[in-house]
């Protein structure tokens, strides 16, 4: 036999009190939702409880005692229902809540930098009226005579004992459709097409999701939750990264090598910036506290300017002219005039 007072962690002079107490603090630390996906730490729960289940009642604990007891079996709906019976609240039976939702929201760059209230639309399950949720007519389960579960009798070596588990007929509903509602066809449940109002923060990441608690699906135990996801309209010049922006600024030749004054189209406006003399393709001009605002509400990221140098296709005599000369004067080797249209001229015969 297992040692249901080694479990936990008392004599076998411990006073009822003193189990109940030991019980508890073992059924906290190794409750499976304190460790998902551990099935050591639920195997351990299940002994916890087993242990408890024997020792918790006179009767079982003197049989115990005595080597009288074989080792009980009990399925996990009776070892949570005994938890659930300790601590005073409802656990495996009650009636599941309603499935969660995503719906999308479009808002423009420009929202980001203060937030927005919008509005969206999308379809929800709700309960039917014609049947009143109910799915149409319903009987009791003749399998578990409406009790949602059923109890089986075996014979062990030392006595008998009872197990239950969930009804395999009802699935645990506890009752059966007899006629099908024609609205919902059985269902319980029809679609509607409902309308919110949500508070877009600042900055906010079009990874992230949005919660709206009790405006998913409703089901027997409440409604679901609603998780709504940004989307983000395309900036006419402005690229999002993060909390920063991008923008890609095409300039000239002799803006390049001259140095020049452009206007940048920050969210706030117009932002003034100096280009020295010397200016690369590809390089990059950092504007701080022209991003977005920080999720957590401390400041601005920062616009980054990315230059492109712009190389024009087609240029005036004079402009050739006067690029010649500047070549002449620096030392570059350029093509002679009127070499370009030879070639091309060559290839046409």
């Amino acid at each position: 036999m297992k040692d249901y007072y080694a479990i936990l962690g008392v004599s076998r002079e411990a006073t009822q009190e003193e189990i109940k107490k030991a019980y508890r603090r073992l059924a906290l630390q190794h409750h499976p939702d304190r460790h998902p996906g551990d099935k050591e730490a639920e195997e351990r729960f299940k002994e916890i409880n087993e242990a408890y289940a024997v020792l918790s009642d006179p009767e079982k604990r003197a049989q115990y005692d005595r080597g009288l007891l074989g080792t009980p079996e009990y399925s996990a709906q009776d070892l949570f229902d005994l938890f659930a019976q300790v601590f005073g609240f409802q656990t495996g039976r009650t009636a599941p809540r309603g499935e969660d939702l995503e719906a999308q929201v479009e808002v423009e760059l420009q929202d980001l930098l203060t937030g927005k209230e919008a509005e969206l639309t999308y379809t929800r399950l709700v309960p039917c009226e014609a049947c009143q949720g109910q799915g149409g007519k319903r009987v009791a389960c003749p399998t578990c005579g409406g009790r949602g579960m059923v109890e089986t009798y075996r014979q062990g070596l030392f006595g008998a004992f009872v197990s239950r588990s969930t009804c395999p007929h009802c699935k645990g509903q506890g009752h059966l459709l007899a006629e099908a509602c024609p609205t919902c066809r059985g269902r319980g449940r029809v679609p509607r097409e409902e309308r919110v109002r949500v508070r877009i923060p600042p900055g906010m990441d079009e990874n992230h999701l949005l919660r709206v608690p009790g405006y998913g699906n409703l089901g027997p135990g409440g409604p679901g939750d609603l998780y709504v996801r940004l989307s983000l309209r395309p900036h006419p010049h402005l690229e999002r990264q993060g909390v920063d922006l991008i923008y890609r600024l095409r300039i000239g030749l002799a803006q390049a090598a001259l140095g020049a004054r452009v206007e940048i189209p920050g969210l706030s406006g117009p932002i003034p910036l100096d280009l020295p003399p010397g200016t690369g393709h590809g390089e990059v001009f950092e504007l701080p506290g022209e991003g977005l605002p920080h999720p957590g509400g401390h400041g601005r990221g920062a616009l980054r300017v990315v230059v492109e140098l712009s190389v024009p296709k087609k240029l005036s005599p004079k402009a050739k002219e006067l690029l010649r000369a500047y070549a002449a004067e620096v030392g570059e080797e350029v093509a002679p005039e009127g070499f370009w249209e030879r070639v091309k001229g060559f290839f046409r015969k």
